[in-house]
Order: C-alpha cells, then structure tokens, then sequence
C-alpha cells in the first residue's frame, strides 16, 4: 500500500508535521509505503508546510505582540527566494493568556513589522499567512506601518468571510462581548479605504487584515488550495492507494476551505480513497470516511500511531 499522509495541525496538541510523523510510525509498522506530507490553510504551520515541501531557512525578527510588546517571531525564507510571514508568529492568539484577549485594543502591527523585516532580505515574492491573528482591527495597525508592497505579495487566507461578517463571526473567540462585537462591526464599517474590498472571499480573515493587504495591493487567494498546490499535492497523490488527512475538529467549517477539506474535494475527484480524522468529529464529511479519535489530547500521538497501523493493514 502506498499512502499520502497529509493532516494539518490538531491546534495546541500537534503540529501538522508531529502529526504527520505519528501516523507515519504507525503506518511503516504495518509496512505500507507512507509518504509525510504536512499540510495548512494560511493559517498557523504554512510556513512549516512550505518548508517542508520546498526547503528554505528560518530567519528571526522582534516585533510587536497584539499588545505592543517585544516578541521573536520567526519568517521563512524560500529556497526559491520567495519569503512566508505568518499573522500567527506575530499577532497570533496564543500569544495572549485568557484575560489579555480583547480585540478593541489588539493590533496588527507586528505584522507589518515582520514583512518590513522579510522586505529587508529582497524577497522575489512575498506570501502572507493570515490565519490565527488575535486581531480585528481591520488591518490598521498594519497599515500604519506598510504603506506599499515593494513585491508581489499573496495574502492567503483561511476563511471566506467576507469584511461584513468578521467581528460577529470571529471578535468573540478572540474575547470580544456582544457589546465589543457592536463596536468593532463599527470600526470596520467605518474604514473607507477598506470598502472596495469588503465583499472579496477572504477579505474579513484574521479580523479584516484580508482586506487591509488586498487595499496595499496583495492578490487575495484561499490559503488550503494554494499550499497544496505548493507543496505538489496533486503530482503527489498520482500512484496513491490511500490518503490520510485531518485536523483537531472536524465540523462545518472543514469543508468551507479548511486543508482537510479541499483534501478530501481533491480524493473524491481523483478517485483515491481517503480518510479523514479529527480528534473530535461534529460533522462527517461527504464522499470520505470519517474517523474520530479519542479526543484525548494526551494520547492524540498514540491515536494517530493506532489509526495509520490499522488503514495501512
């Protein structure tokens, strides 16, 4: 059997790679040809993903935190020359205990401090991941420090969601209340330069930062697709008997743009069969089977070990 193990990260369990790693144990346990391919959607891990496929270096900046402190944030430059910055290394939510999460105050200047760090290199393009940012400012901290895009950049982004729609959809995972929500729909609403944009796929990602790089220029582009299409998935998936694929939570959004998703779009249509995980499954996918794991996270290692030694036997 020869299989394509391709899981995006089990966010604050595993990284795409351990993940991909653990299934791929399991997997040469029962003897099949198992082939890691960790994959992402714009969102935290592309930079990682990319690398991975494509090879490249680290490089390291301190920028601004949601809240204006110093933090190292870490940008890949590409073999072929082209430089990945992550909204996530900067501005991501994790970067926040539980009490400092507050959206109204939150900016995204760390991420226009860390692609003039990555503009300092020369980069022949510069791609942006946007997911994963605690921010909802519409891009303004942003654009307070980037007043154009001196290369090609592609902003790749890990929902659909429209300018219109961020706040209510995402303020509150970040730590907005209702009344916070009222308030940044507002601001939102209220950046003129933003409106052009506001109703471009993608353009409410990351709190409104799609929008923002699309108003300096960016190319907006759905994030799962791109890095799959980066990475070589589909010259990949040829000669294929078995895909493995998944994420932490398995629901509606996973077929709305998510890795996994566009994975299991990509399968039905070659013909492969392939098989999603999640740690916990609320909604099975169409055309694929659906697997849910333990929804341990002590044991997701071993559960994944388990999963690739049992389909490739």
């Amino acid at each position: 059997m020869r299989a394509l193990l391709c899981p995006a990260s089990l966010k604050g369990v595993l990284t795409a790679r351990e993940a991909a790693a653990a299934l791929g144990r399991g997997a040469r346990d029962a003897e099949a040809d198992a082939v890691e391919l960790p994959i992402a959607d714009g969102g935290e891990g592309t930079a990682d993903a990319l690398r991975g496929a494509l090879g490249g270096e680290w490089r390291e900046a301190i920028v601004s935190d949601p809240l204006g402190r110093p933090v190292s944030a870490h940008w890949l430059l590409l073999d072929d020359g082209r430089a990945v910055i992550e909204a996530a290394a900067a501005i991501g939510l994790p970067l926040l205990v539980a009490e400092e999460r507050d959206p109204l105050v939150a900016s995204s200047r760390g991420l226009g401090e860390l692609a003039l760090a990555a503009f300092r290199e020369e980069p022949r393009e510069l791609l942006v991941g946007l997911g994963g940012s605690a921010t909802v400012d519409g891009g303004a901290g942003v654009r307070e420090v980037l007043r154009e895009l001196p290369v090609r950049t592609i902003a790749l982004y890990d929902v659909r969601t429209t300018l219109a729609d961020a706040a209510r959809l995402f303020g509150p995972q970040k730590g907005a209340s209702a009344e916070g929500v009222a308030v940044l729909e507002r601001r939102l609403a209220g950046m003129e330069e933003l409106q052009p944009y506001a109703g471009l796929a993608g353009a409410g990602a990351a709190g409104g930062l799609g929008a923002a790089f699309a108003a300096l220029g960016a190319e907006l582009v759905a994030g799962a697709s791109a890095v799959l299409d980066l990475v070589g998935f589909d010259e990949r998936l040829r000669g294929c008997d078995l895909v493995v694929t998944g994420e932490g939570q398995v629901d509606e959004t996973t077929a709305e743009g998510k890795a996994p998703g566009v994975v299991a779009e990509r399968c039905v249509a070659a013909g492969v069969r392939c098989v999603v995980f999640g740690g916990r499954v609320v909604r099975e996918l169409d055309g694929v089977e659906t697997i849910s794991l333990s929804g341990d996270p002590e044991v997701a290692e071993q559960d994944l070990e388990a999963l690739g030694r049992r389909l490739a036997r």
